[in-house]
């Protein structure tokens, strides 16, 4: 028998990543929102169940992009492989095949990998029939520091390294969730570079931490009132150190109207407009000047 699943697998951009210390083990400890947006990977997964529990499941990866690694170094496939390896029993599939349609930049701090991560481990339990969120999540937290967040990608306050997840948003009468009050539209600029993370927190000072974001920021951004200042991001400096661009792709959001940061660990950086169309518009005029960038006119997702 064959089960399979088809989802999207939605980016993420950083509304601020402010770092508030360091662990024993050198992880630091960072204070975020997380906020979804409509740039996404489709990703399919396929499992093939035999009339008896199969002793080792054979997992197989497909992607149109072949300079993304496969097999054990891509992070979809370890999701699938450790799925599994916590829940296989008795009910282990004999084969699963996972396929990747790749929309969102690599090494852009937008979270393409841990998205589709943490899609694949939603349709696995899907598929399989397992509902158990709290394994769930530490089988996420063991793949990336942001696979969590995608096992159900809403705005959200994040902690920790990744494992402290809040829902963000006001609770109108009725509702049982909190719900974020305004969508926005950004265009994203992602530059001809790939930015390591490891090196961009390596190089990372104290004199750099900005400490956990002030609650009236919380309770604004929960409202749907997001100021520039509000849009602070620990990293940048850094990687904007060693990739000038990020830099200049600030300042040309900006100059074009948009309230903007860096996004993650970089390269990519958002611009906040008022309206889709002032959106498309900035995106347009900058694509003749920045041909190697690649821009993205999007919108949150609540």
């Amino acid at each position: 028998m064959v089960k399979l699943l088809a989802e999207p697998a939605p980016a993420k951009i950083n509304l601020f990543l402010r770092v508030v210390g360091r662990r024993a083990d050198g992880y630091h400890e960072l204070d975020s929102v997380f906020v979804p947006v409509s740039l996404c990977d489709q990703v399919r997964v396929e499992i093939r169940v035999a009339s008896r529990a199969a002793p080792d499941t054979s997992i197989a990866l497909r992607c149109d992009r072949d300079d993304l690694p496969m097999g054990a170094k891509n992070l979809a496939w370890r999701a699938a492989d450790a799925f599994l390896r916590e829940f296989g029993g008795a009910a282990r599939p004999s084969h699963v095949t996972i396929d990747l349609r790749k929309e969102i930049p690599a090494g852009a701090g937008l979270g393409g990998g841990s998205s589709d991560a943490g899609a694949v481990l939603r349709m696995m339990a899907a598929l399989c029939r397992v509902d158990d969120p709290s394994r769930l999540s530490r089988v996420a937290l063991g793949l990336g520091a942001d696979v969590p967040f995608f096992l159900s990608p809403h705005v959200a306050h994040v902690g920790g390294v990744g494992e402290r997840i809040s829902p963000l948003g006001l609770f109108p009468p009725g509702a049982r969730a909190p719900v974020w009050q305004t969508p926005l539209w950004m265009v994203i600029a992602a530059p001809p570079v790939e930015v390591s993370t490891a090196e961009v927190f390596q190089a990372l000072r104290p004199a750099q931490w900005s400490g956990p974001a002030p609650a009236e920021h919380l309770r604004a951004i929960a409202a749907g009132e997001i100021a520039p200042a509000m849009l602070q991001n620990d990293l940048a400096a850094v990687a904007m150190a060693r990739h000038p661009e990020i830099a200049q792709l600030k300042s040309a959001l900006e100059a074009a109207g948009a309230a903007a940061a860096m996004s993650g660990s970089g390269g990519a950086v958002f611009g906040i407009f008022a309206s889709a169309e002032a959106a498309a518009q900035a995106a347009a005029e900058m694509r003749p000047a920045l041909p190697q960038t690649r821009f993205y006119v999007v919108n949150s997702l609540a």
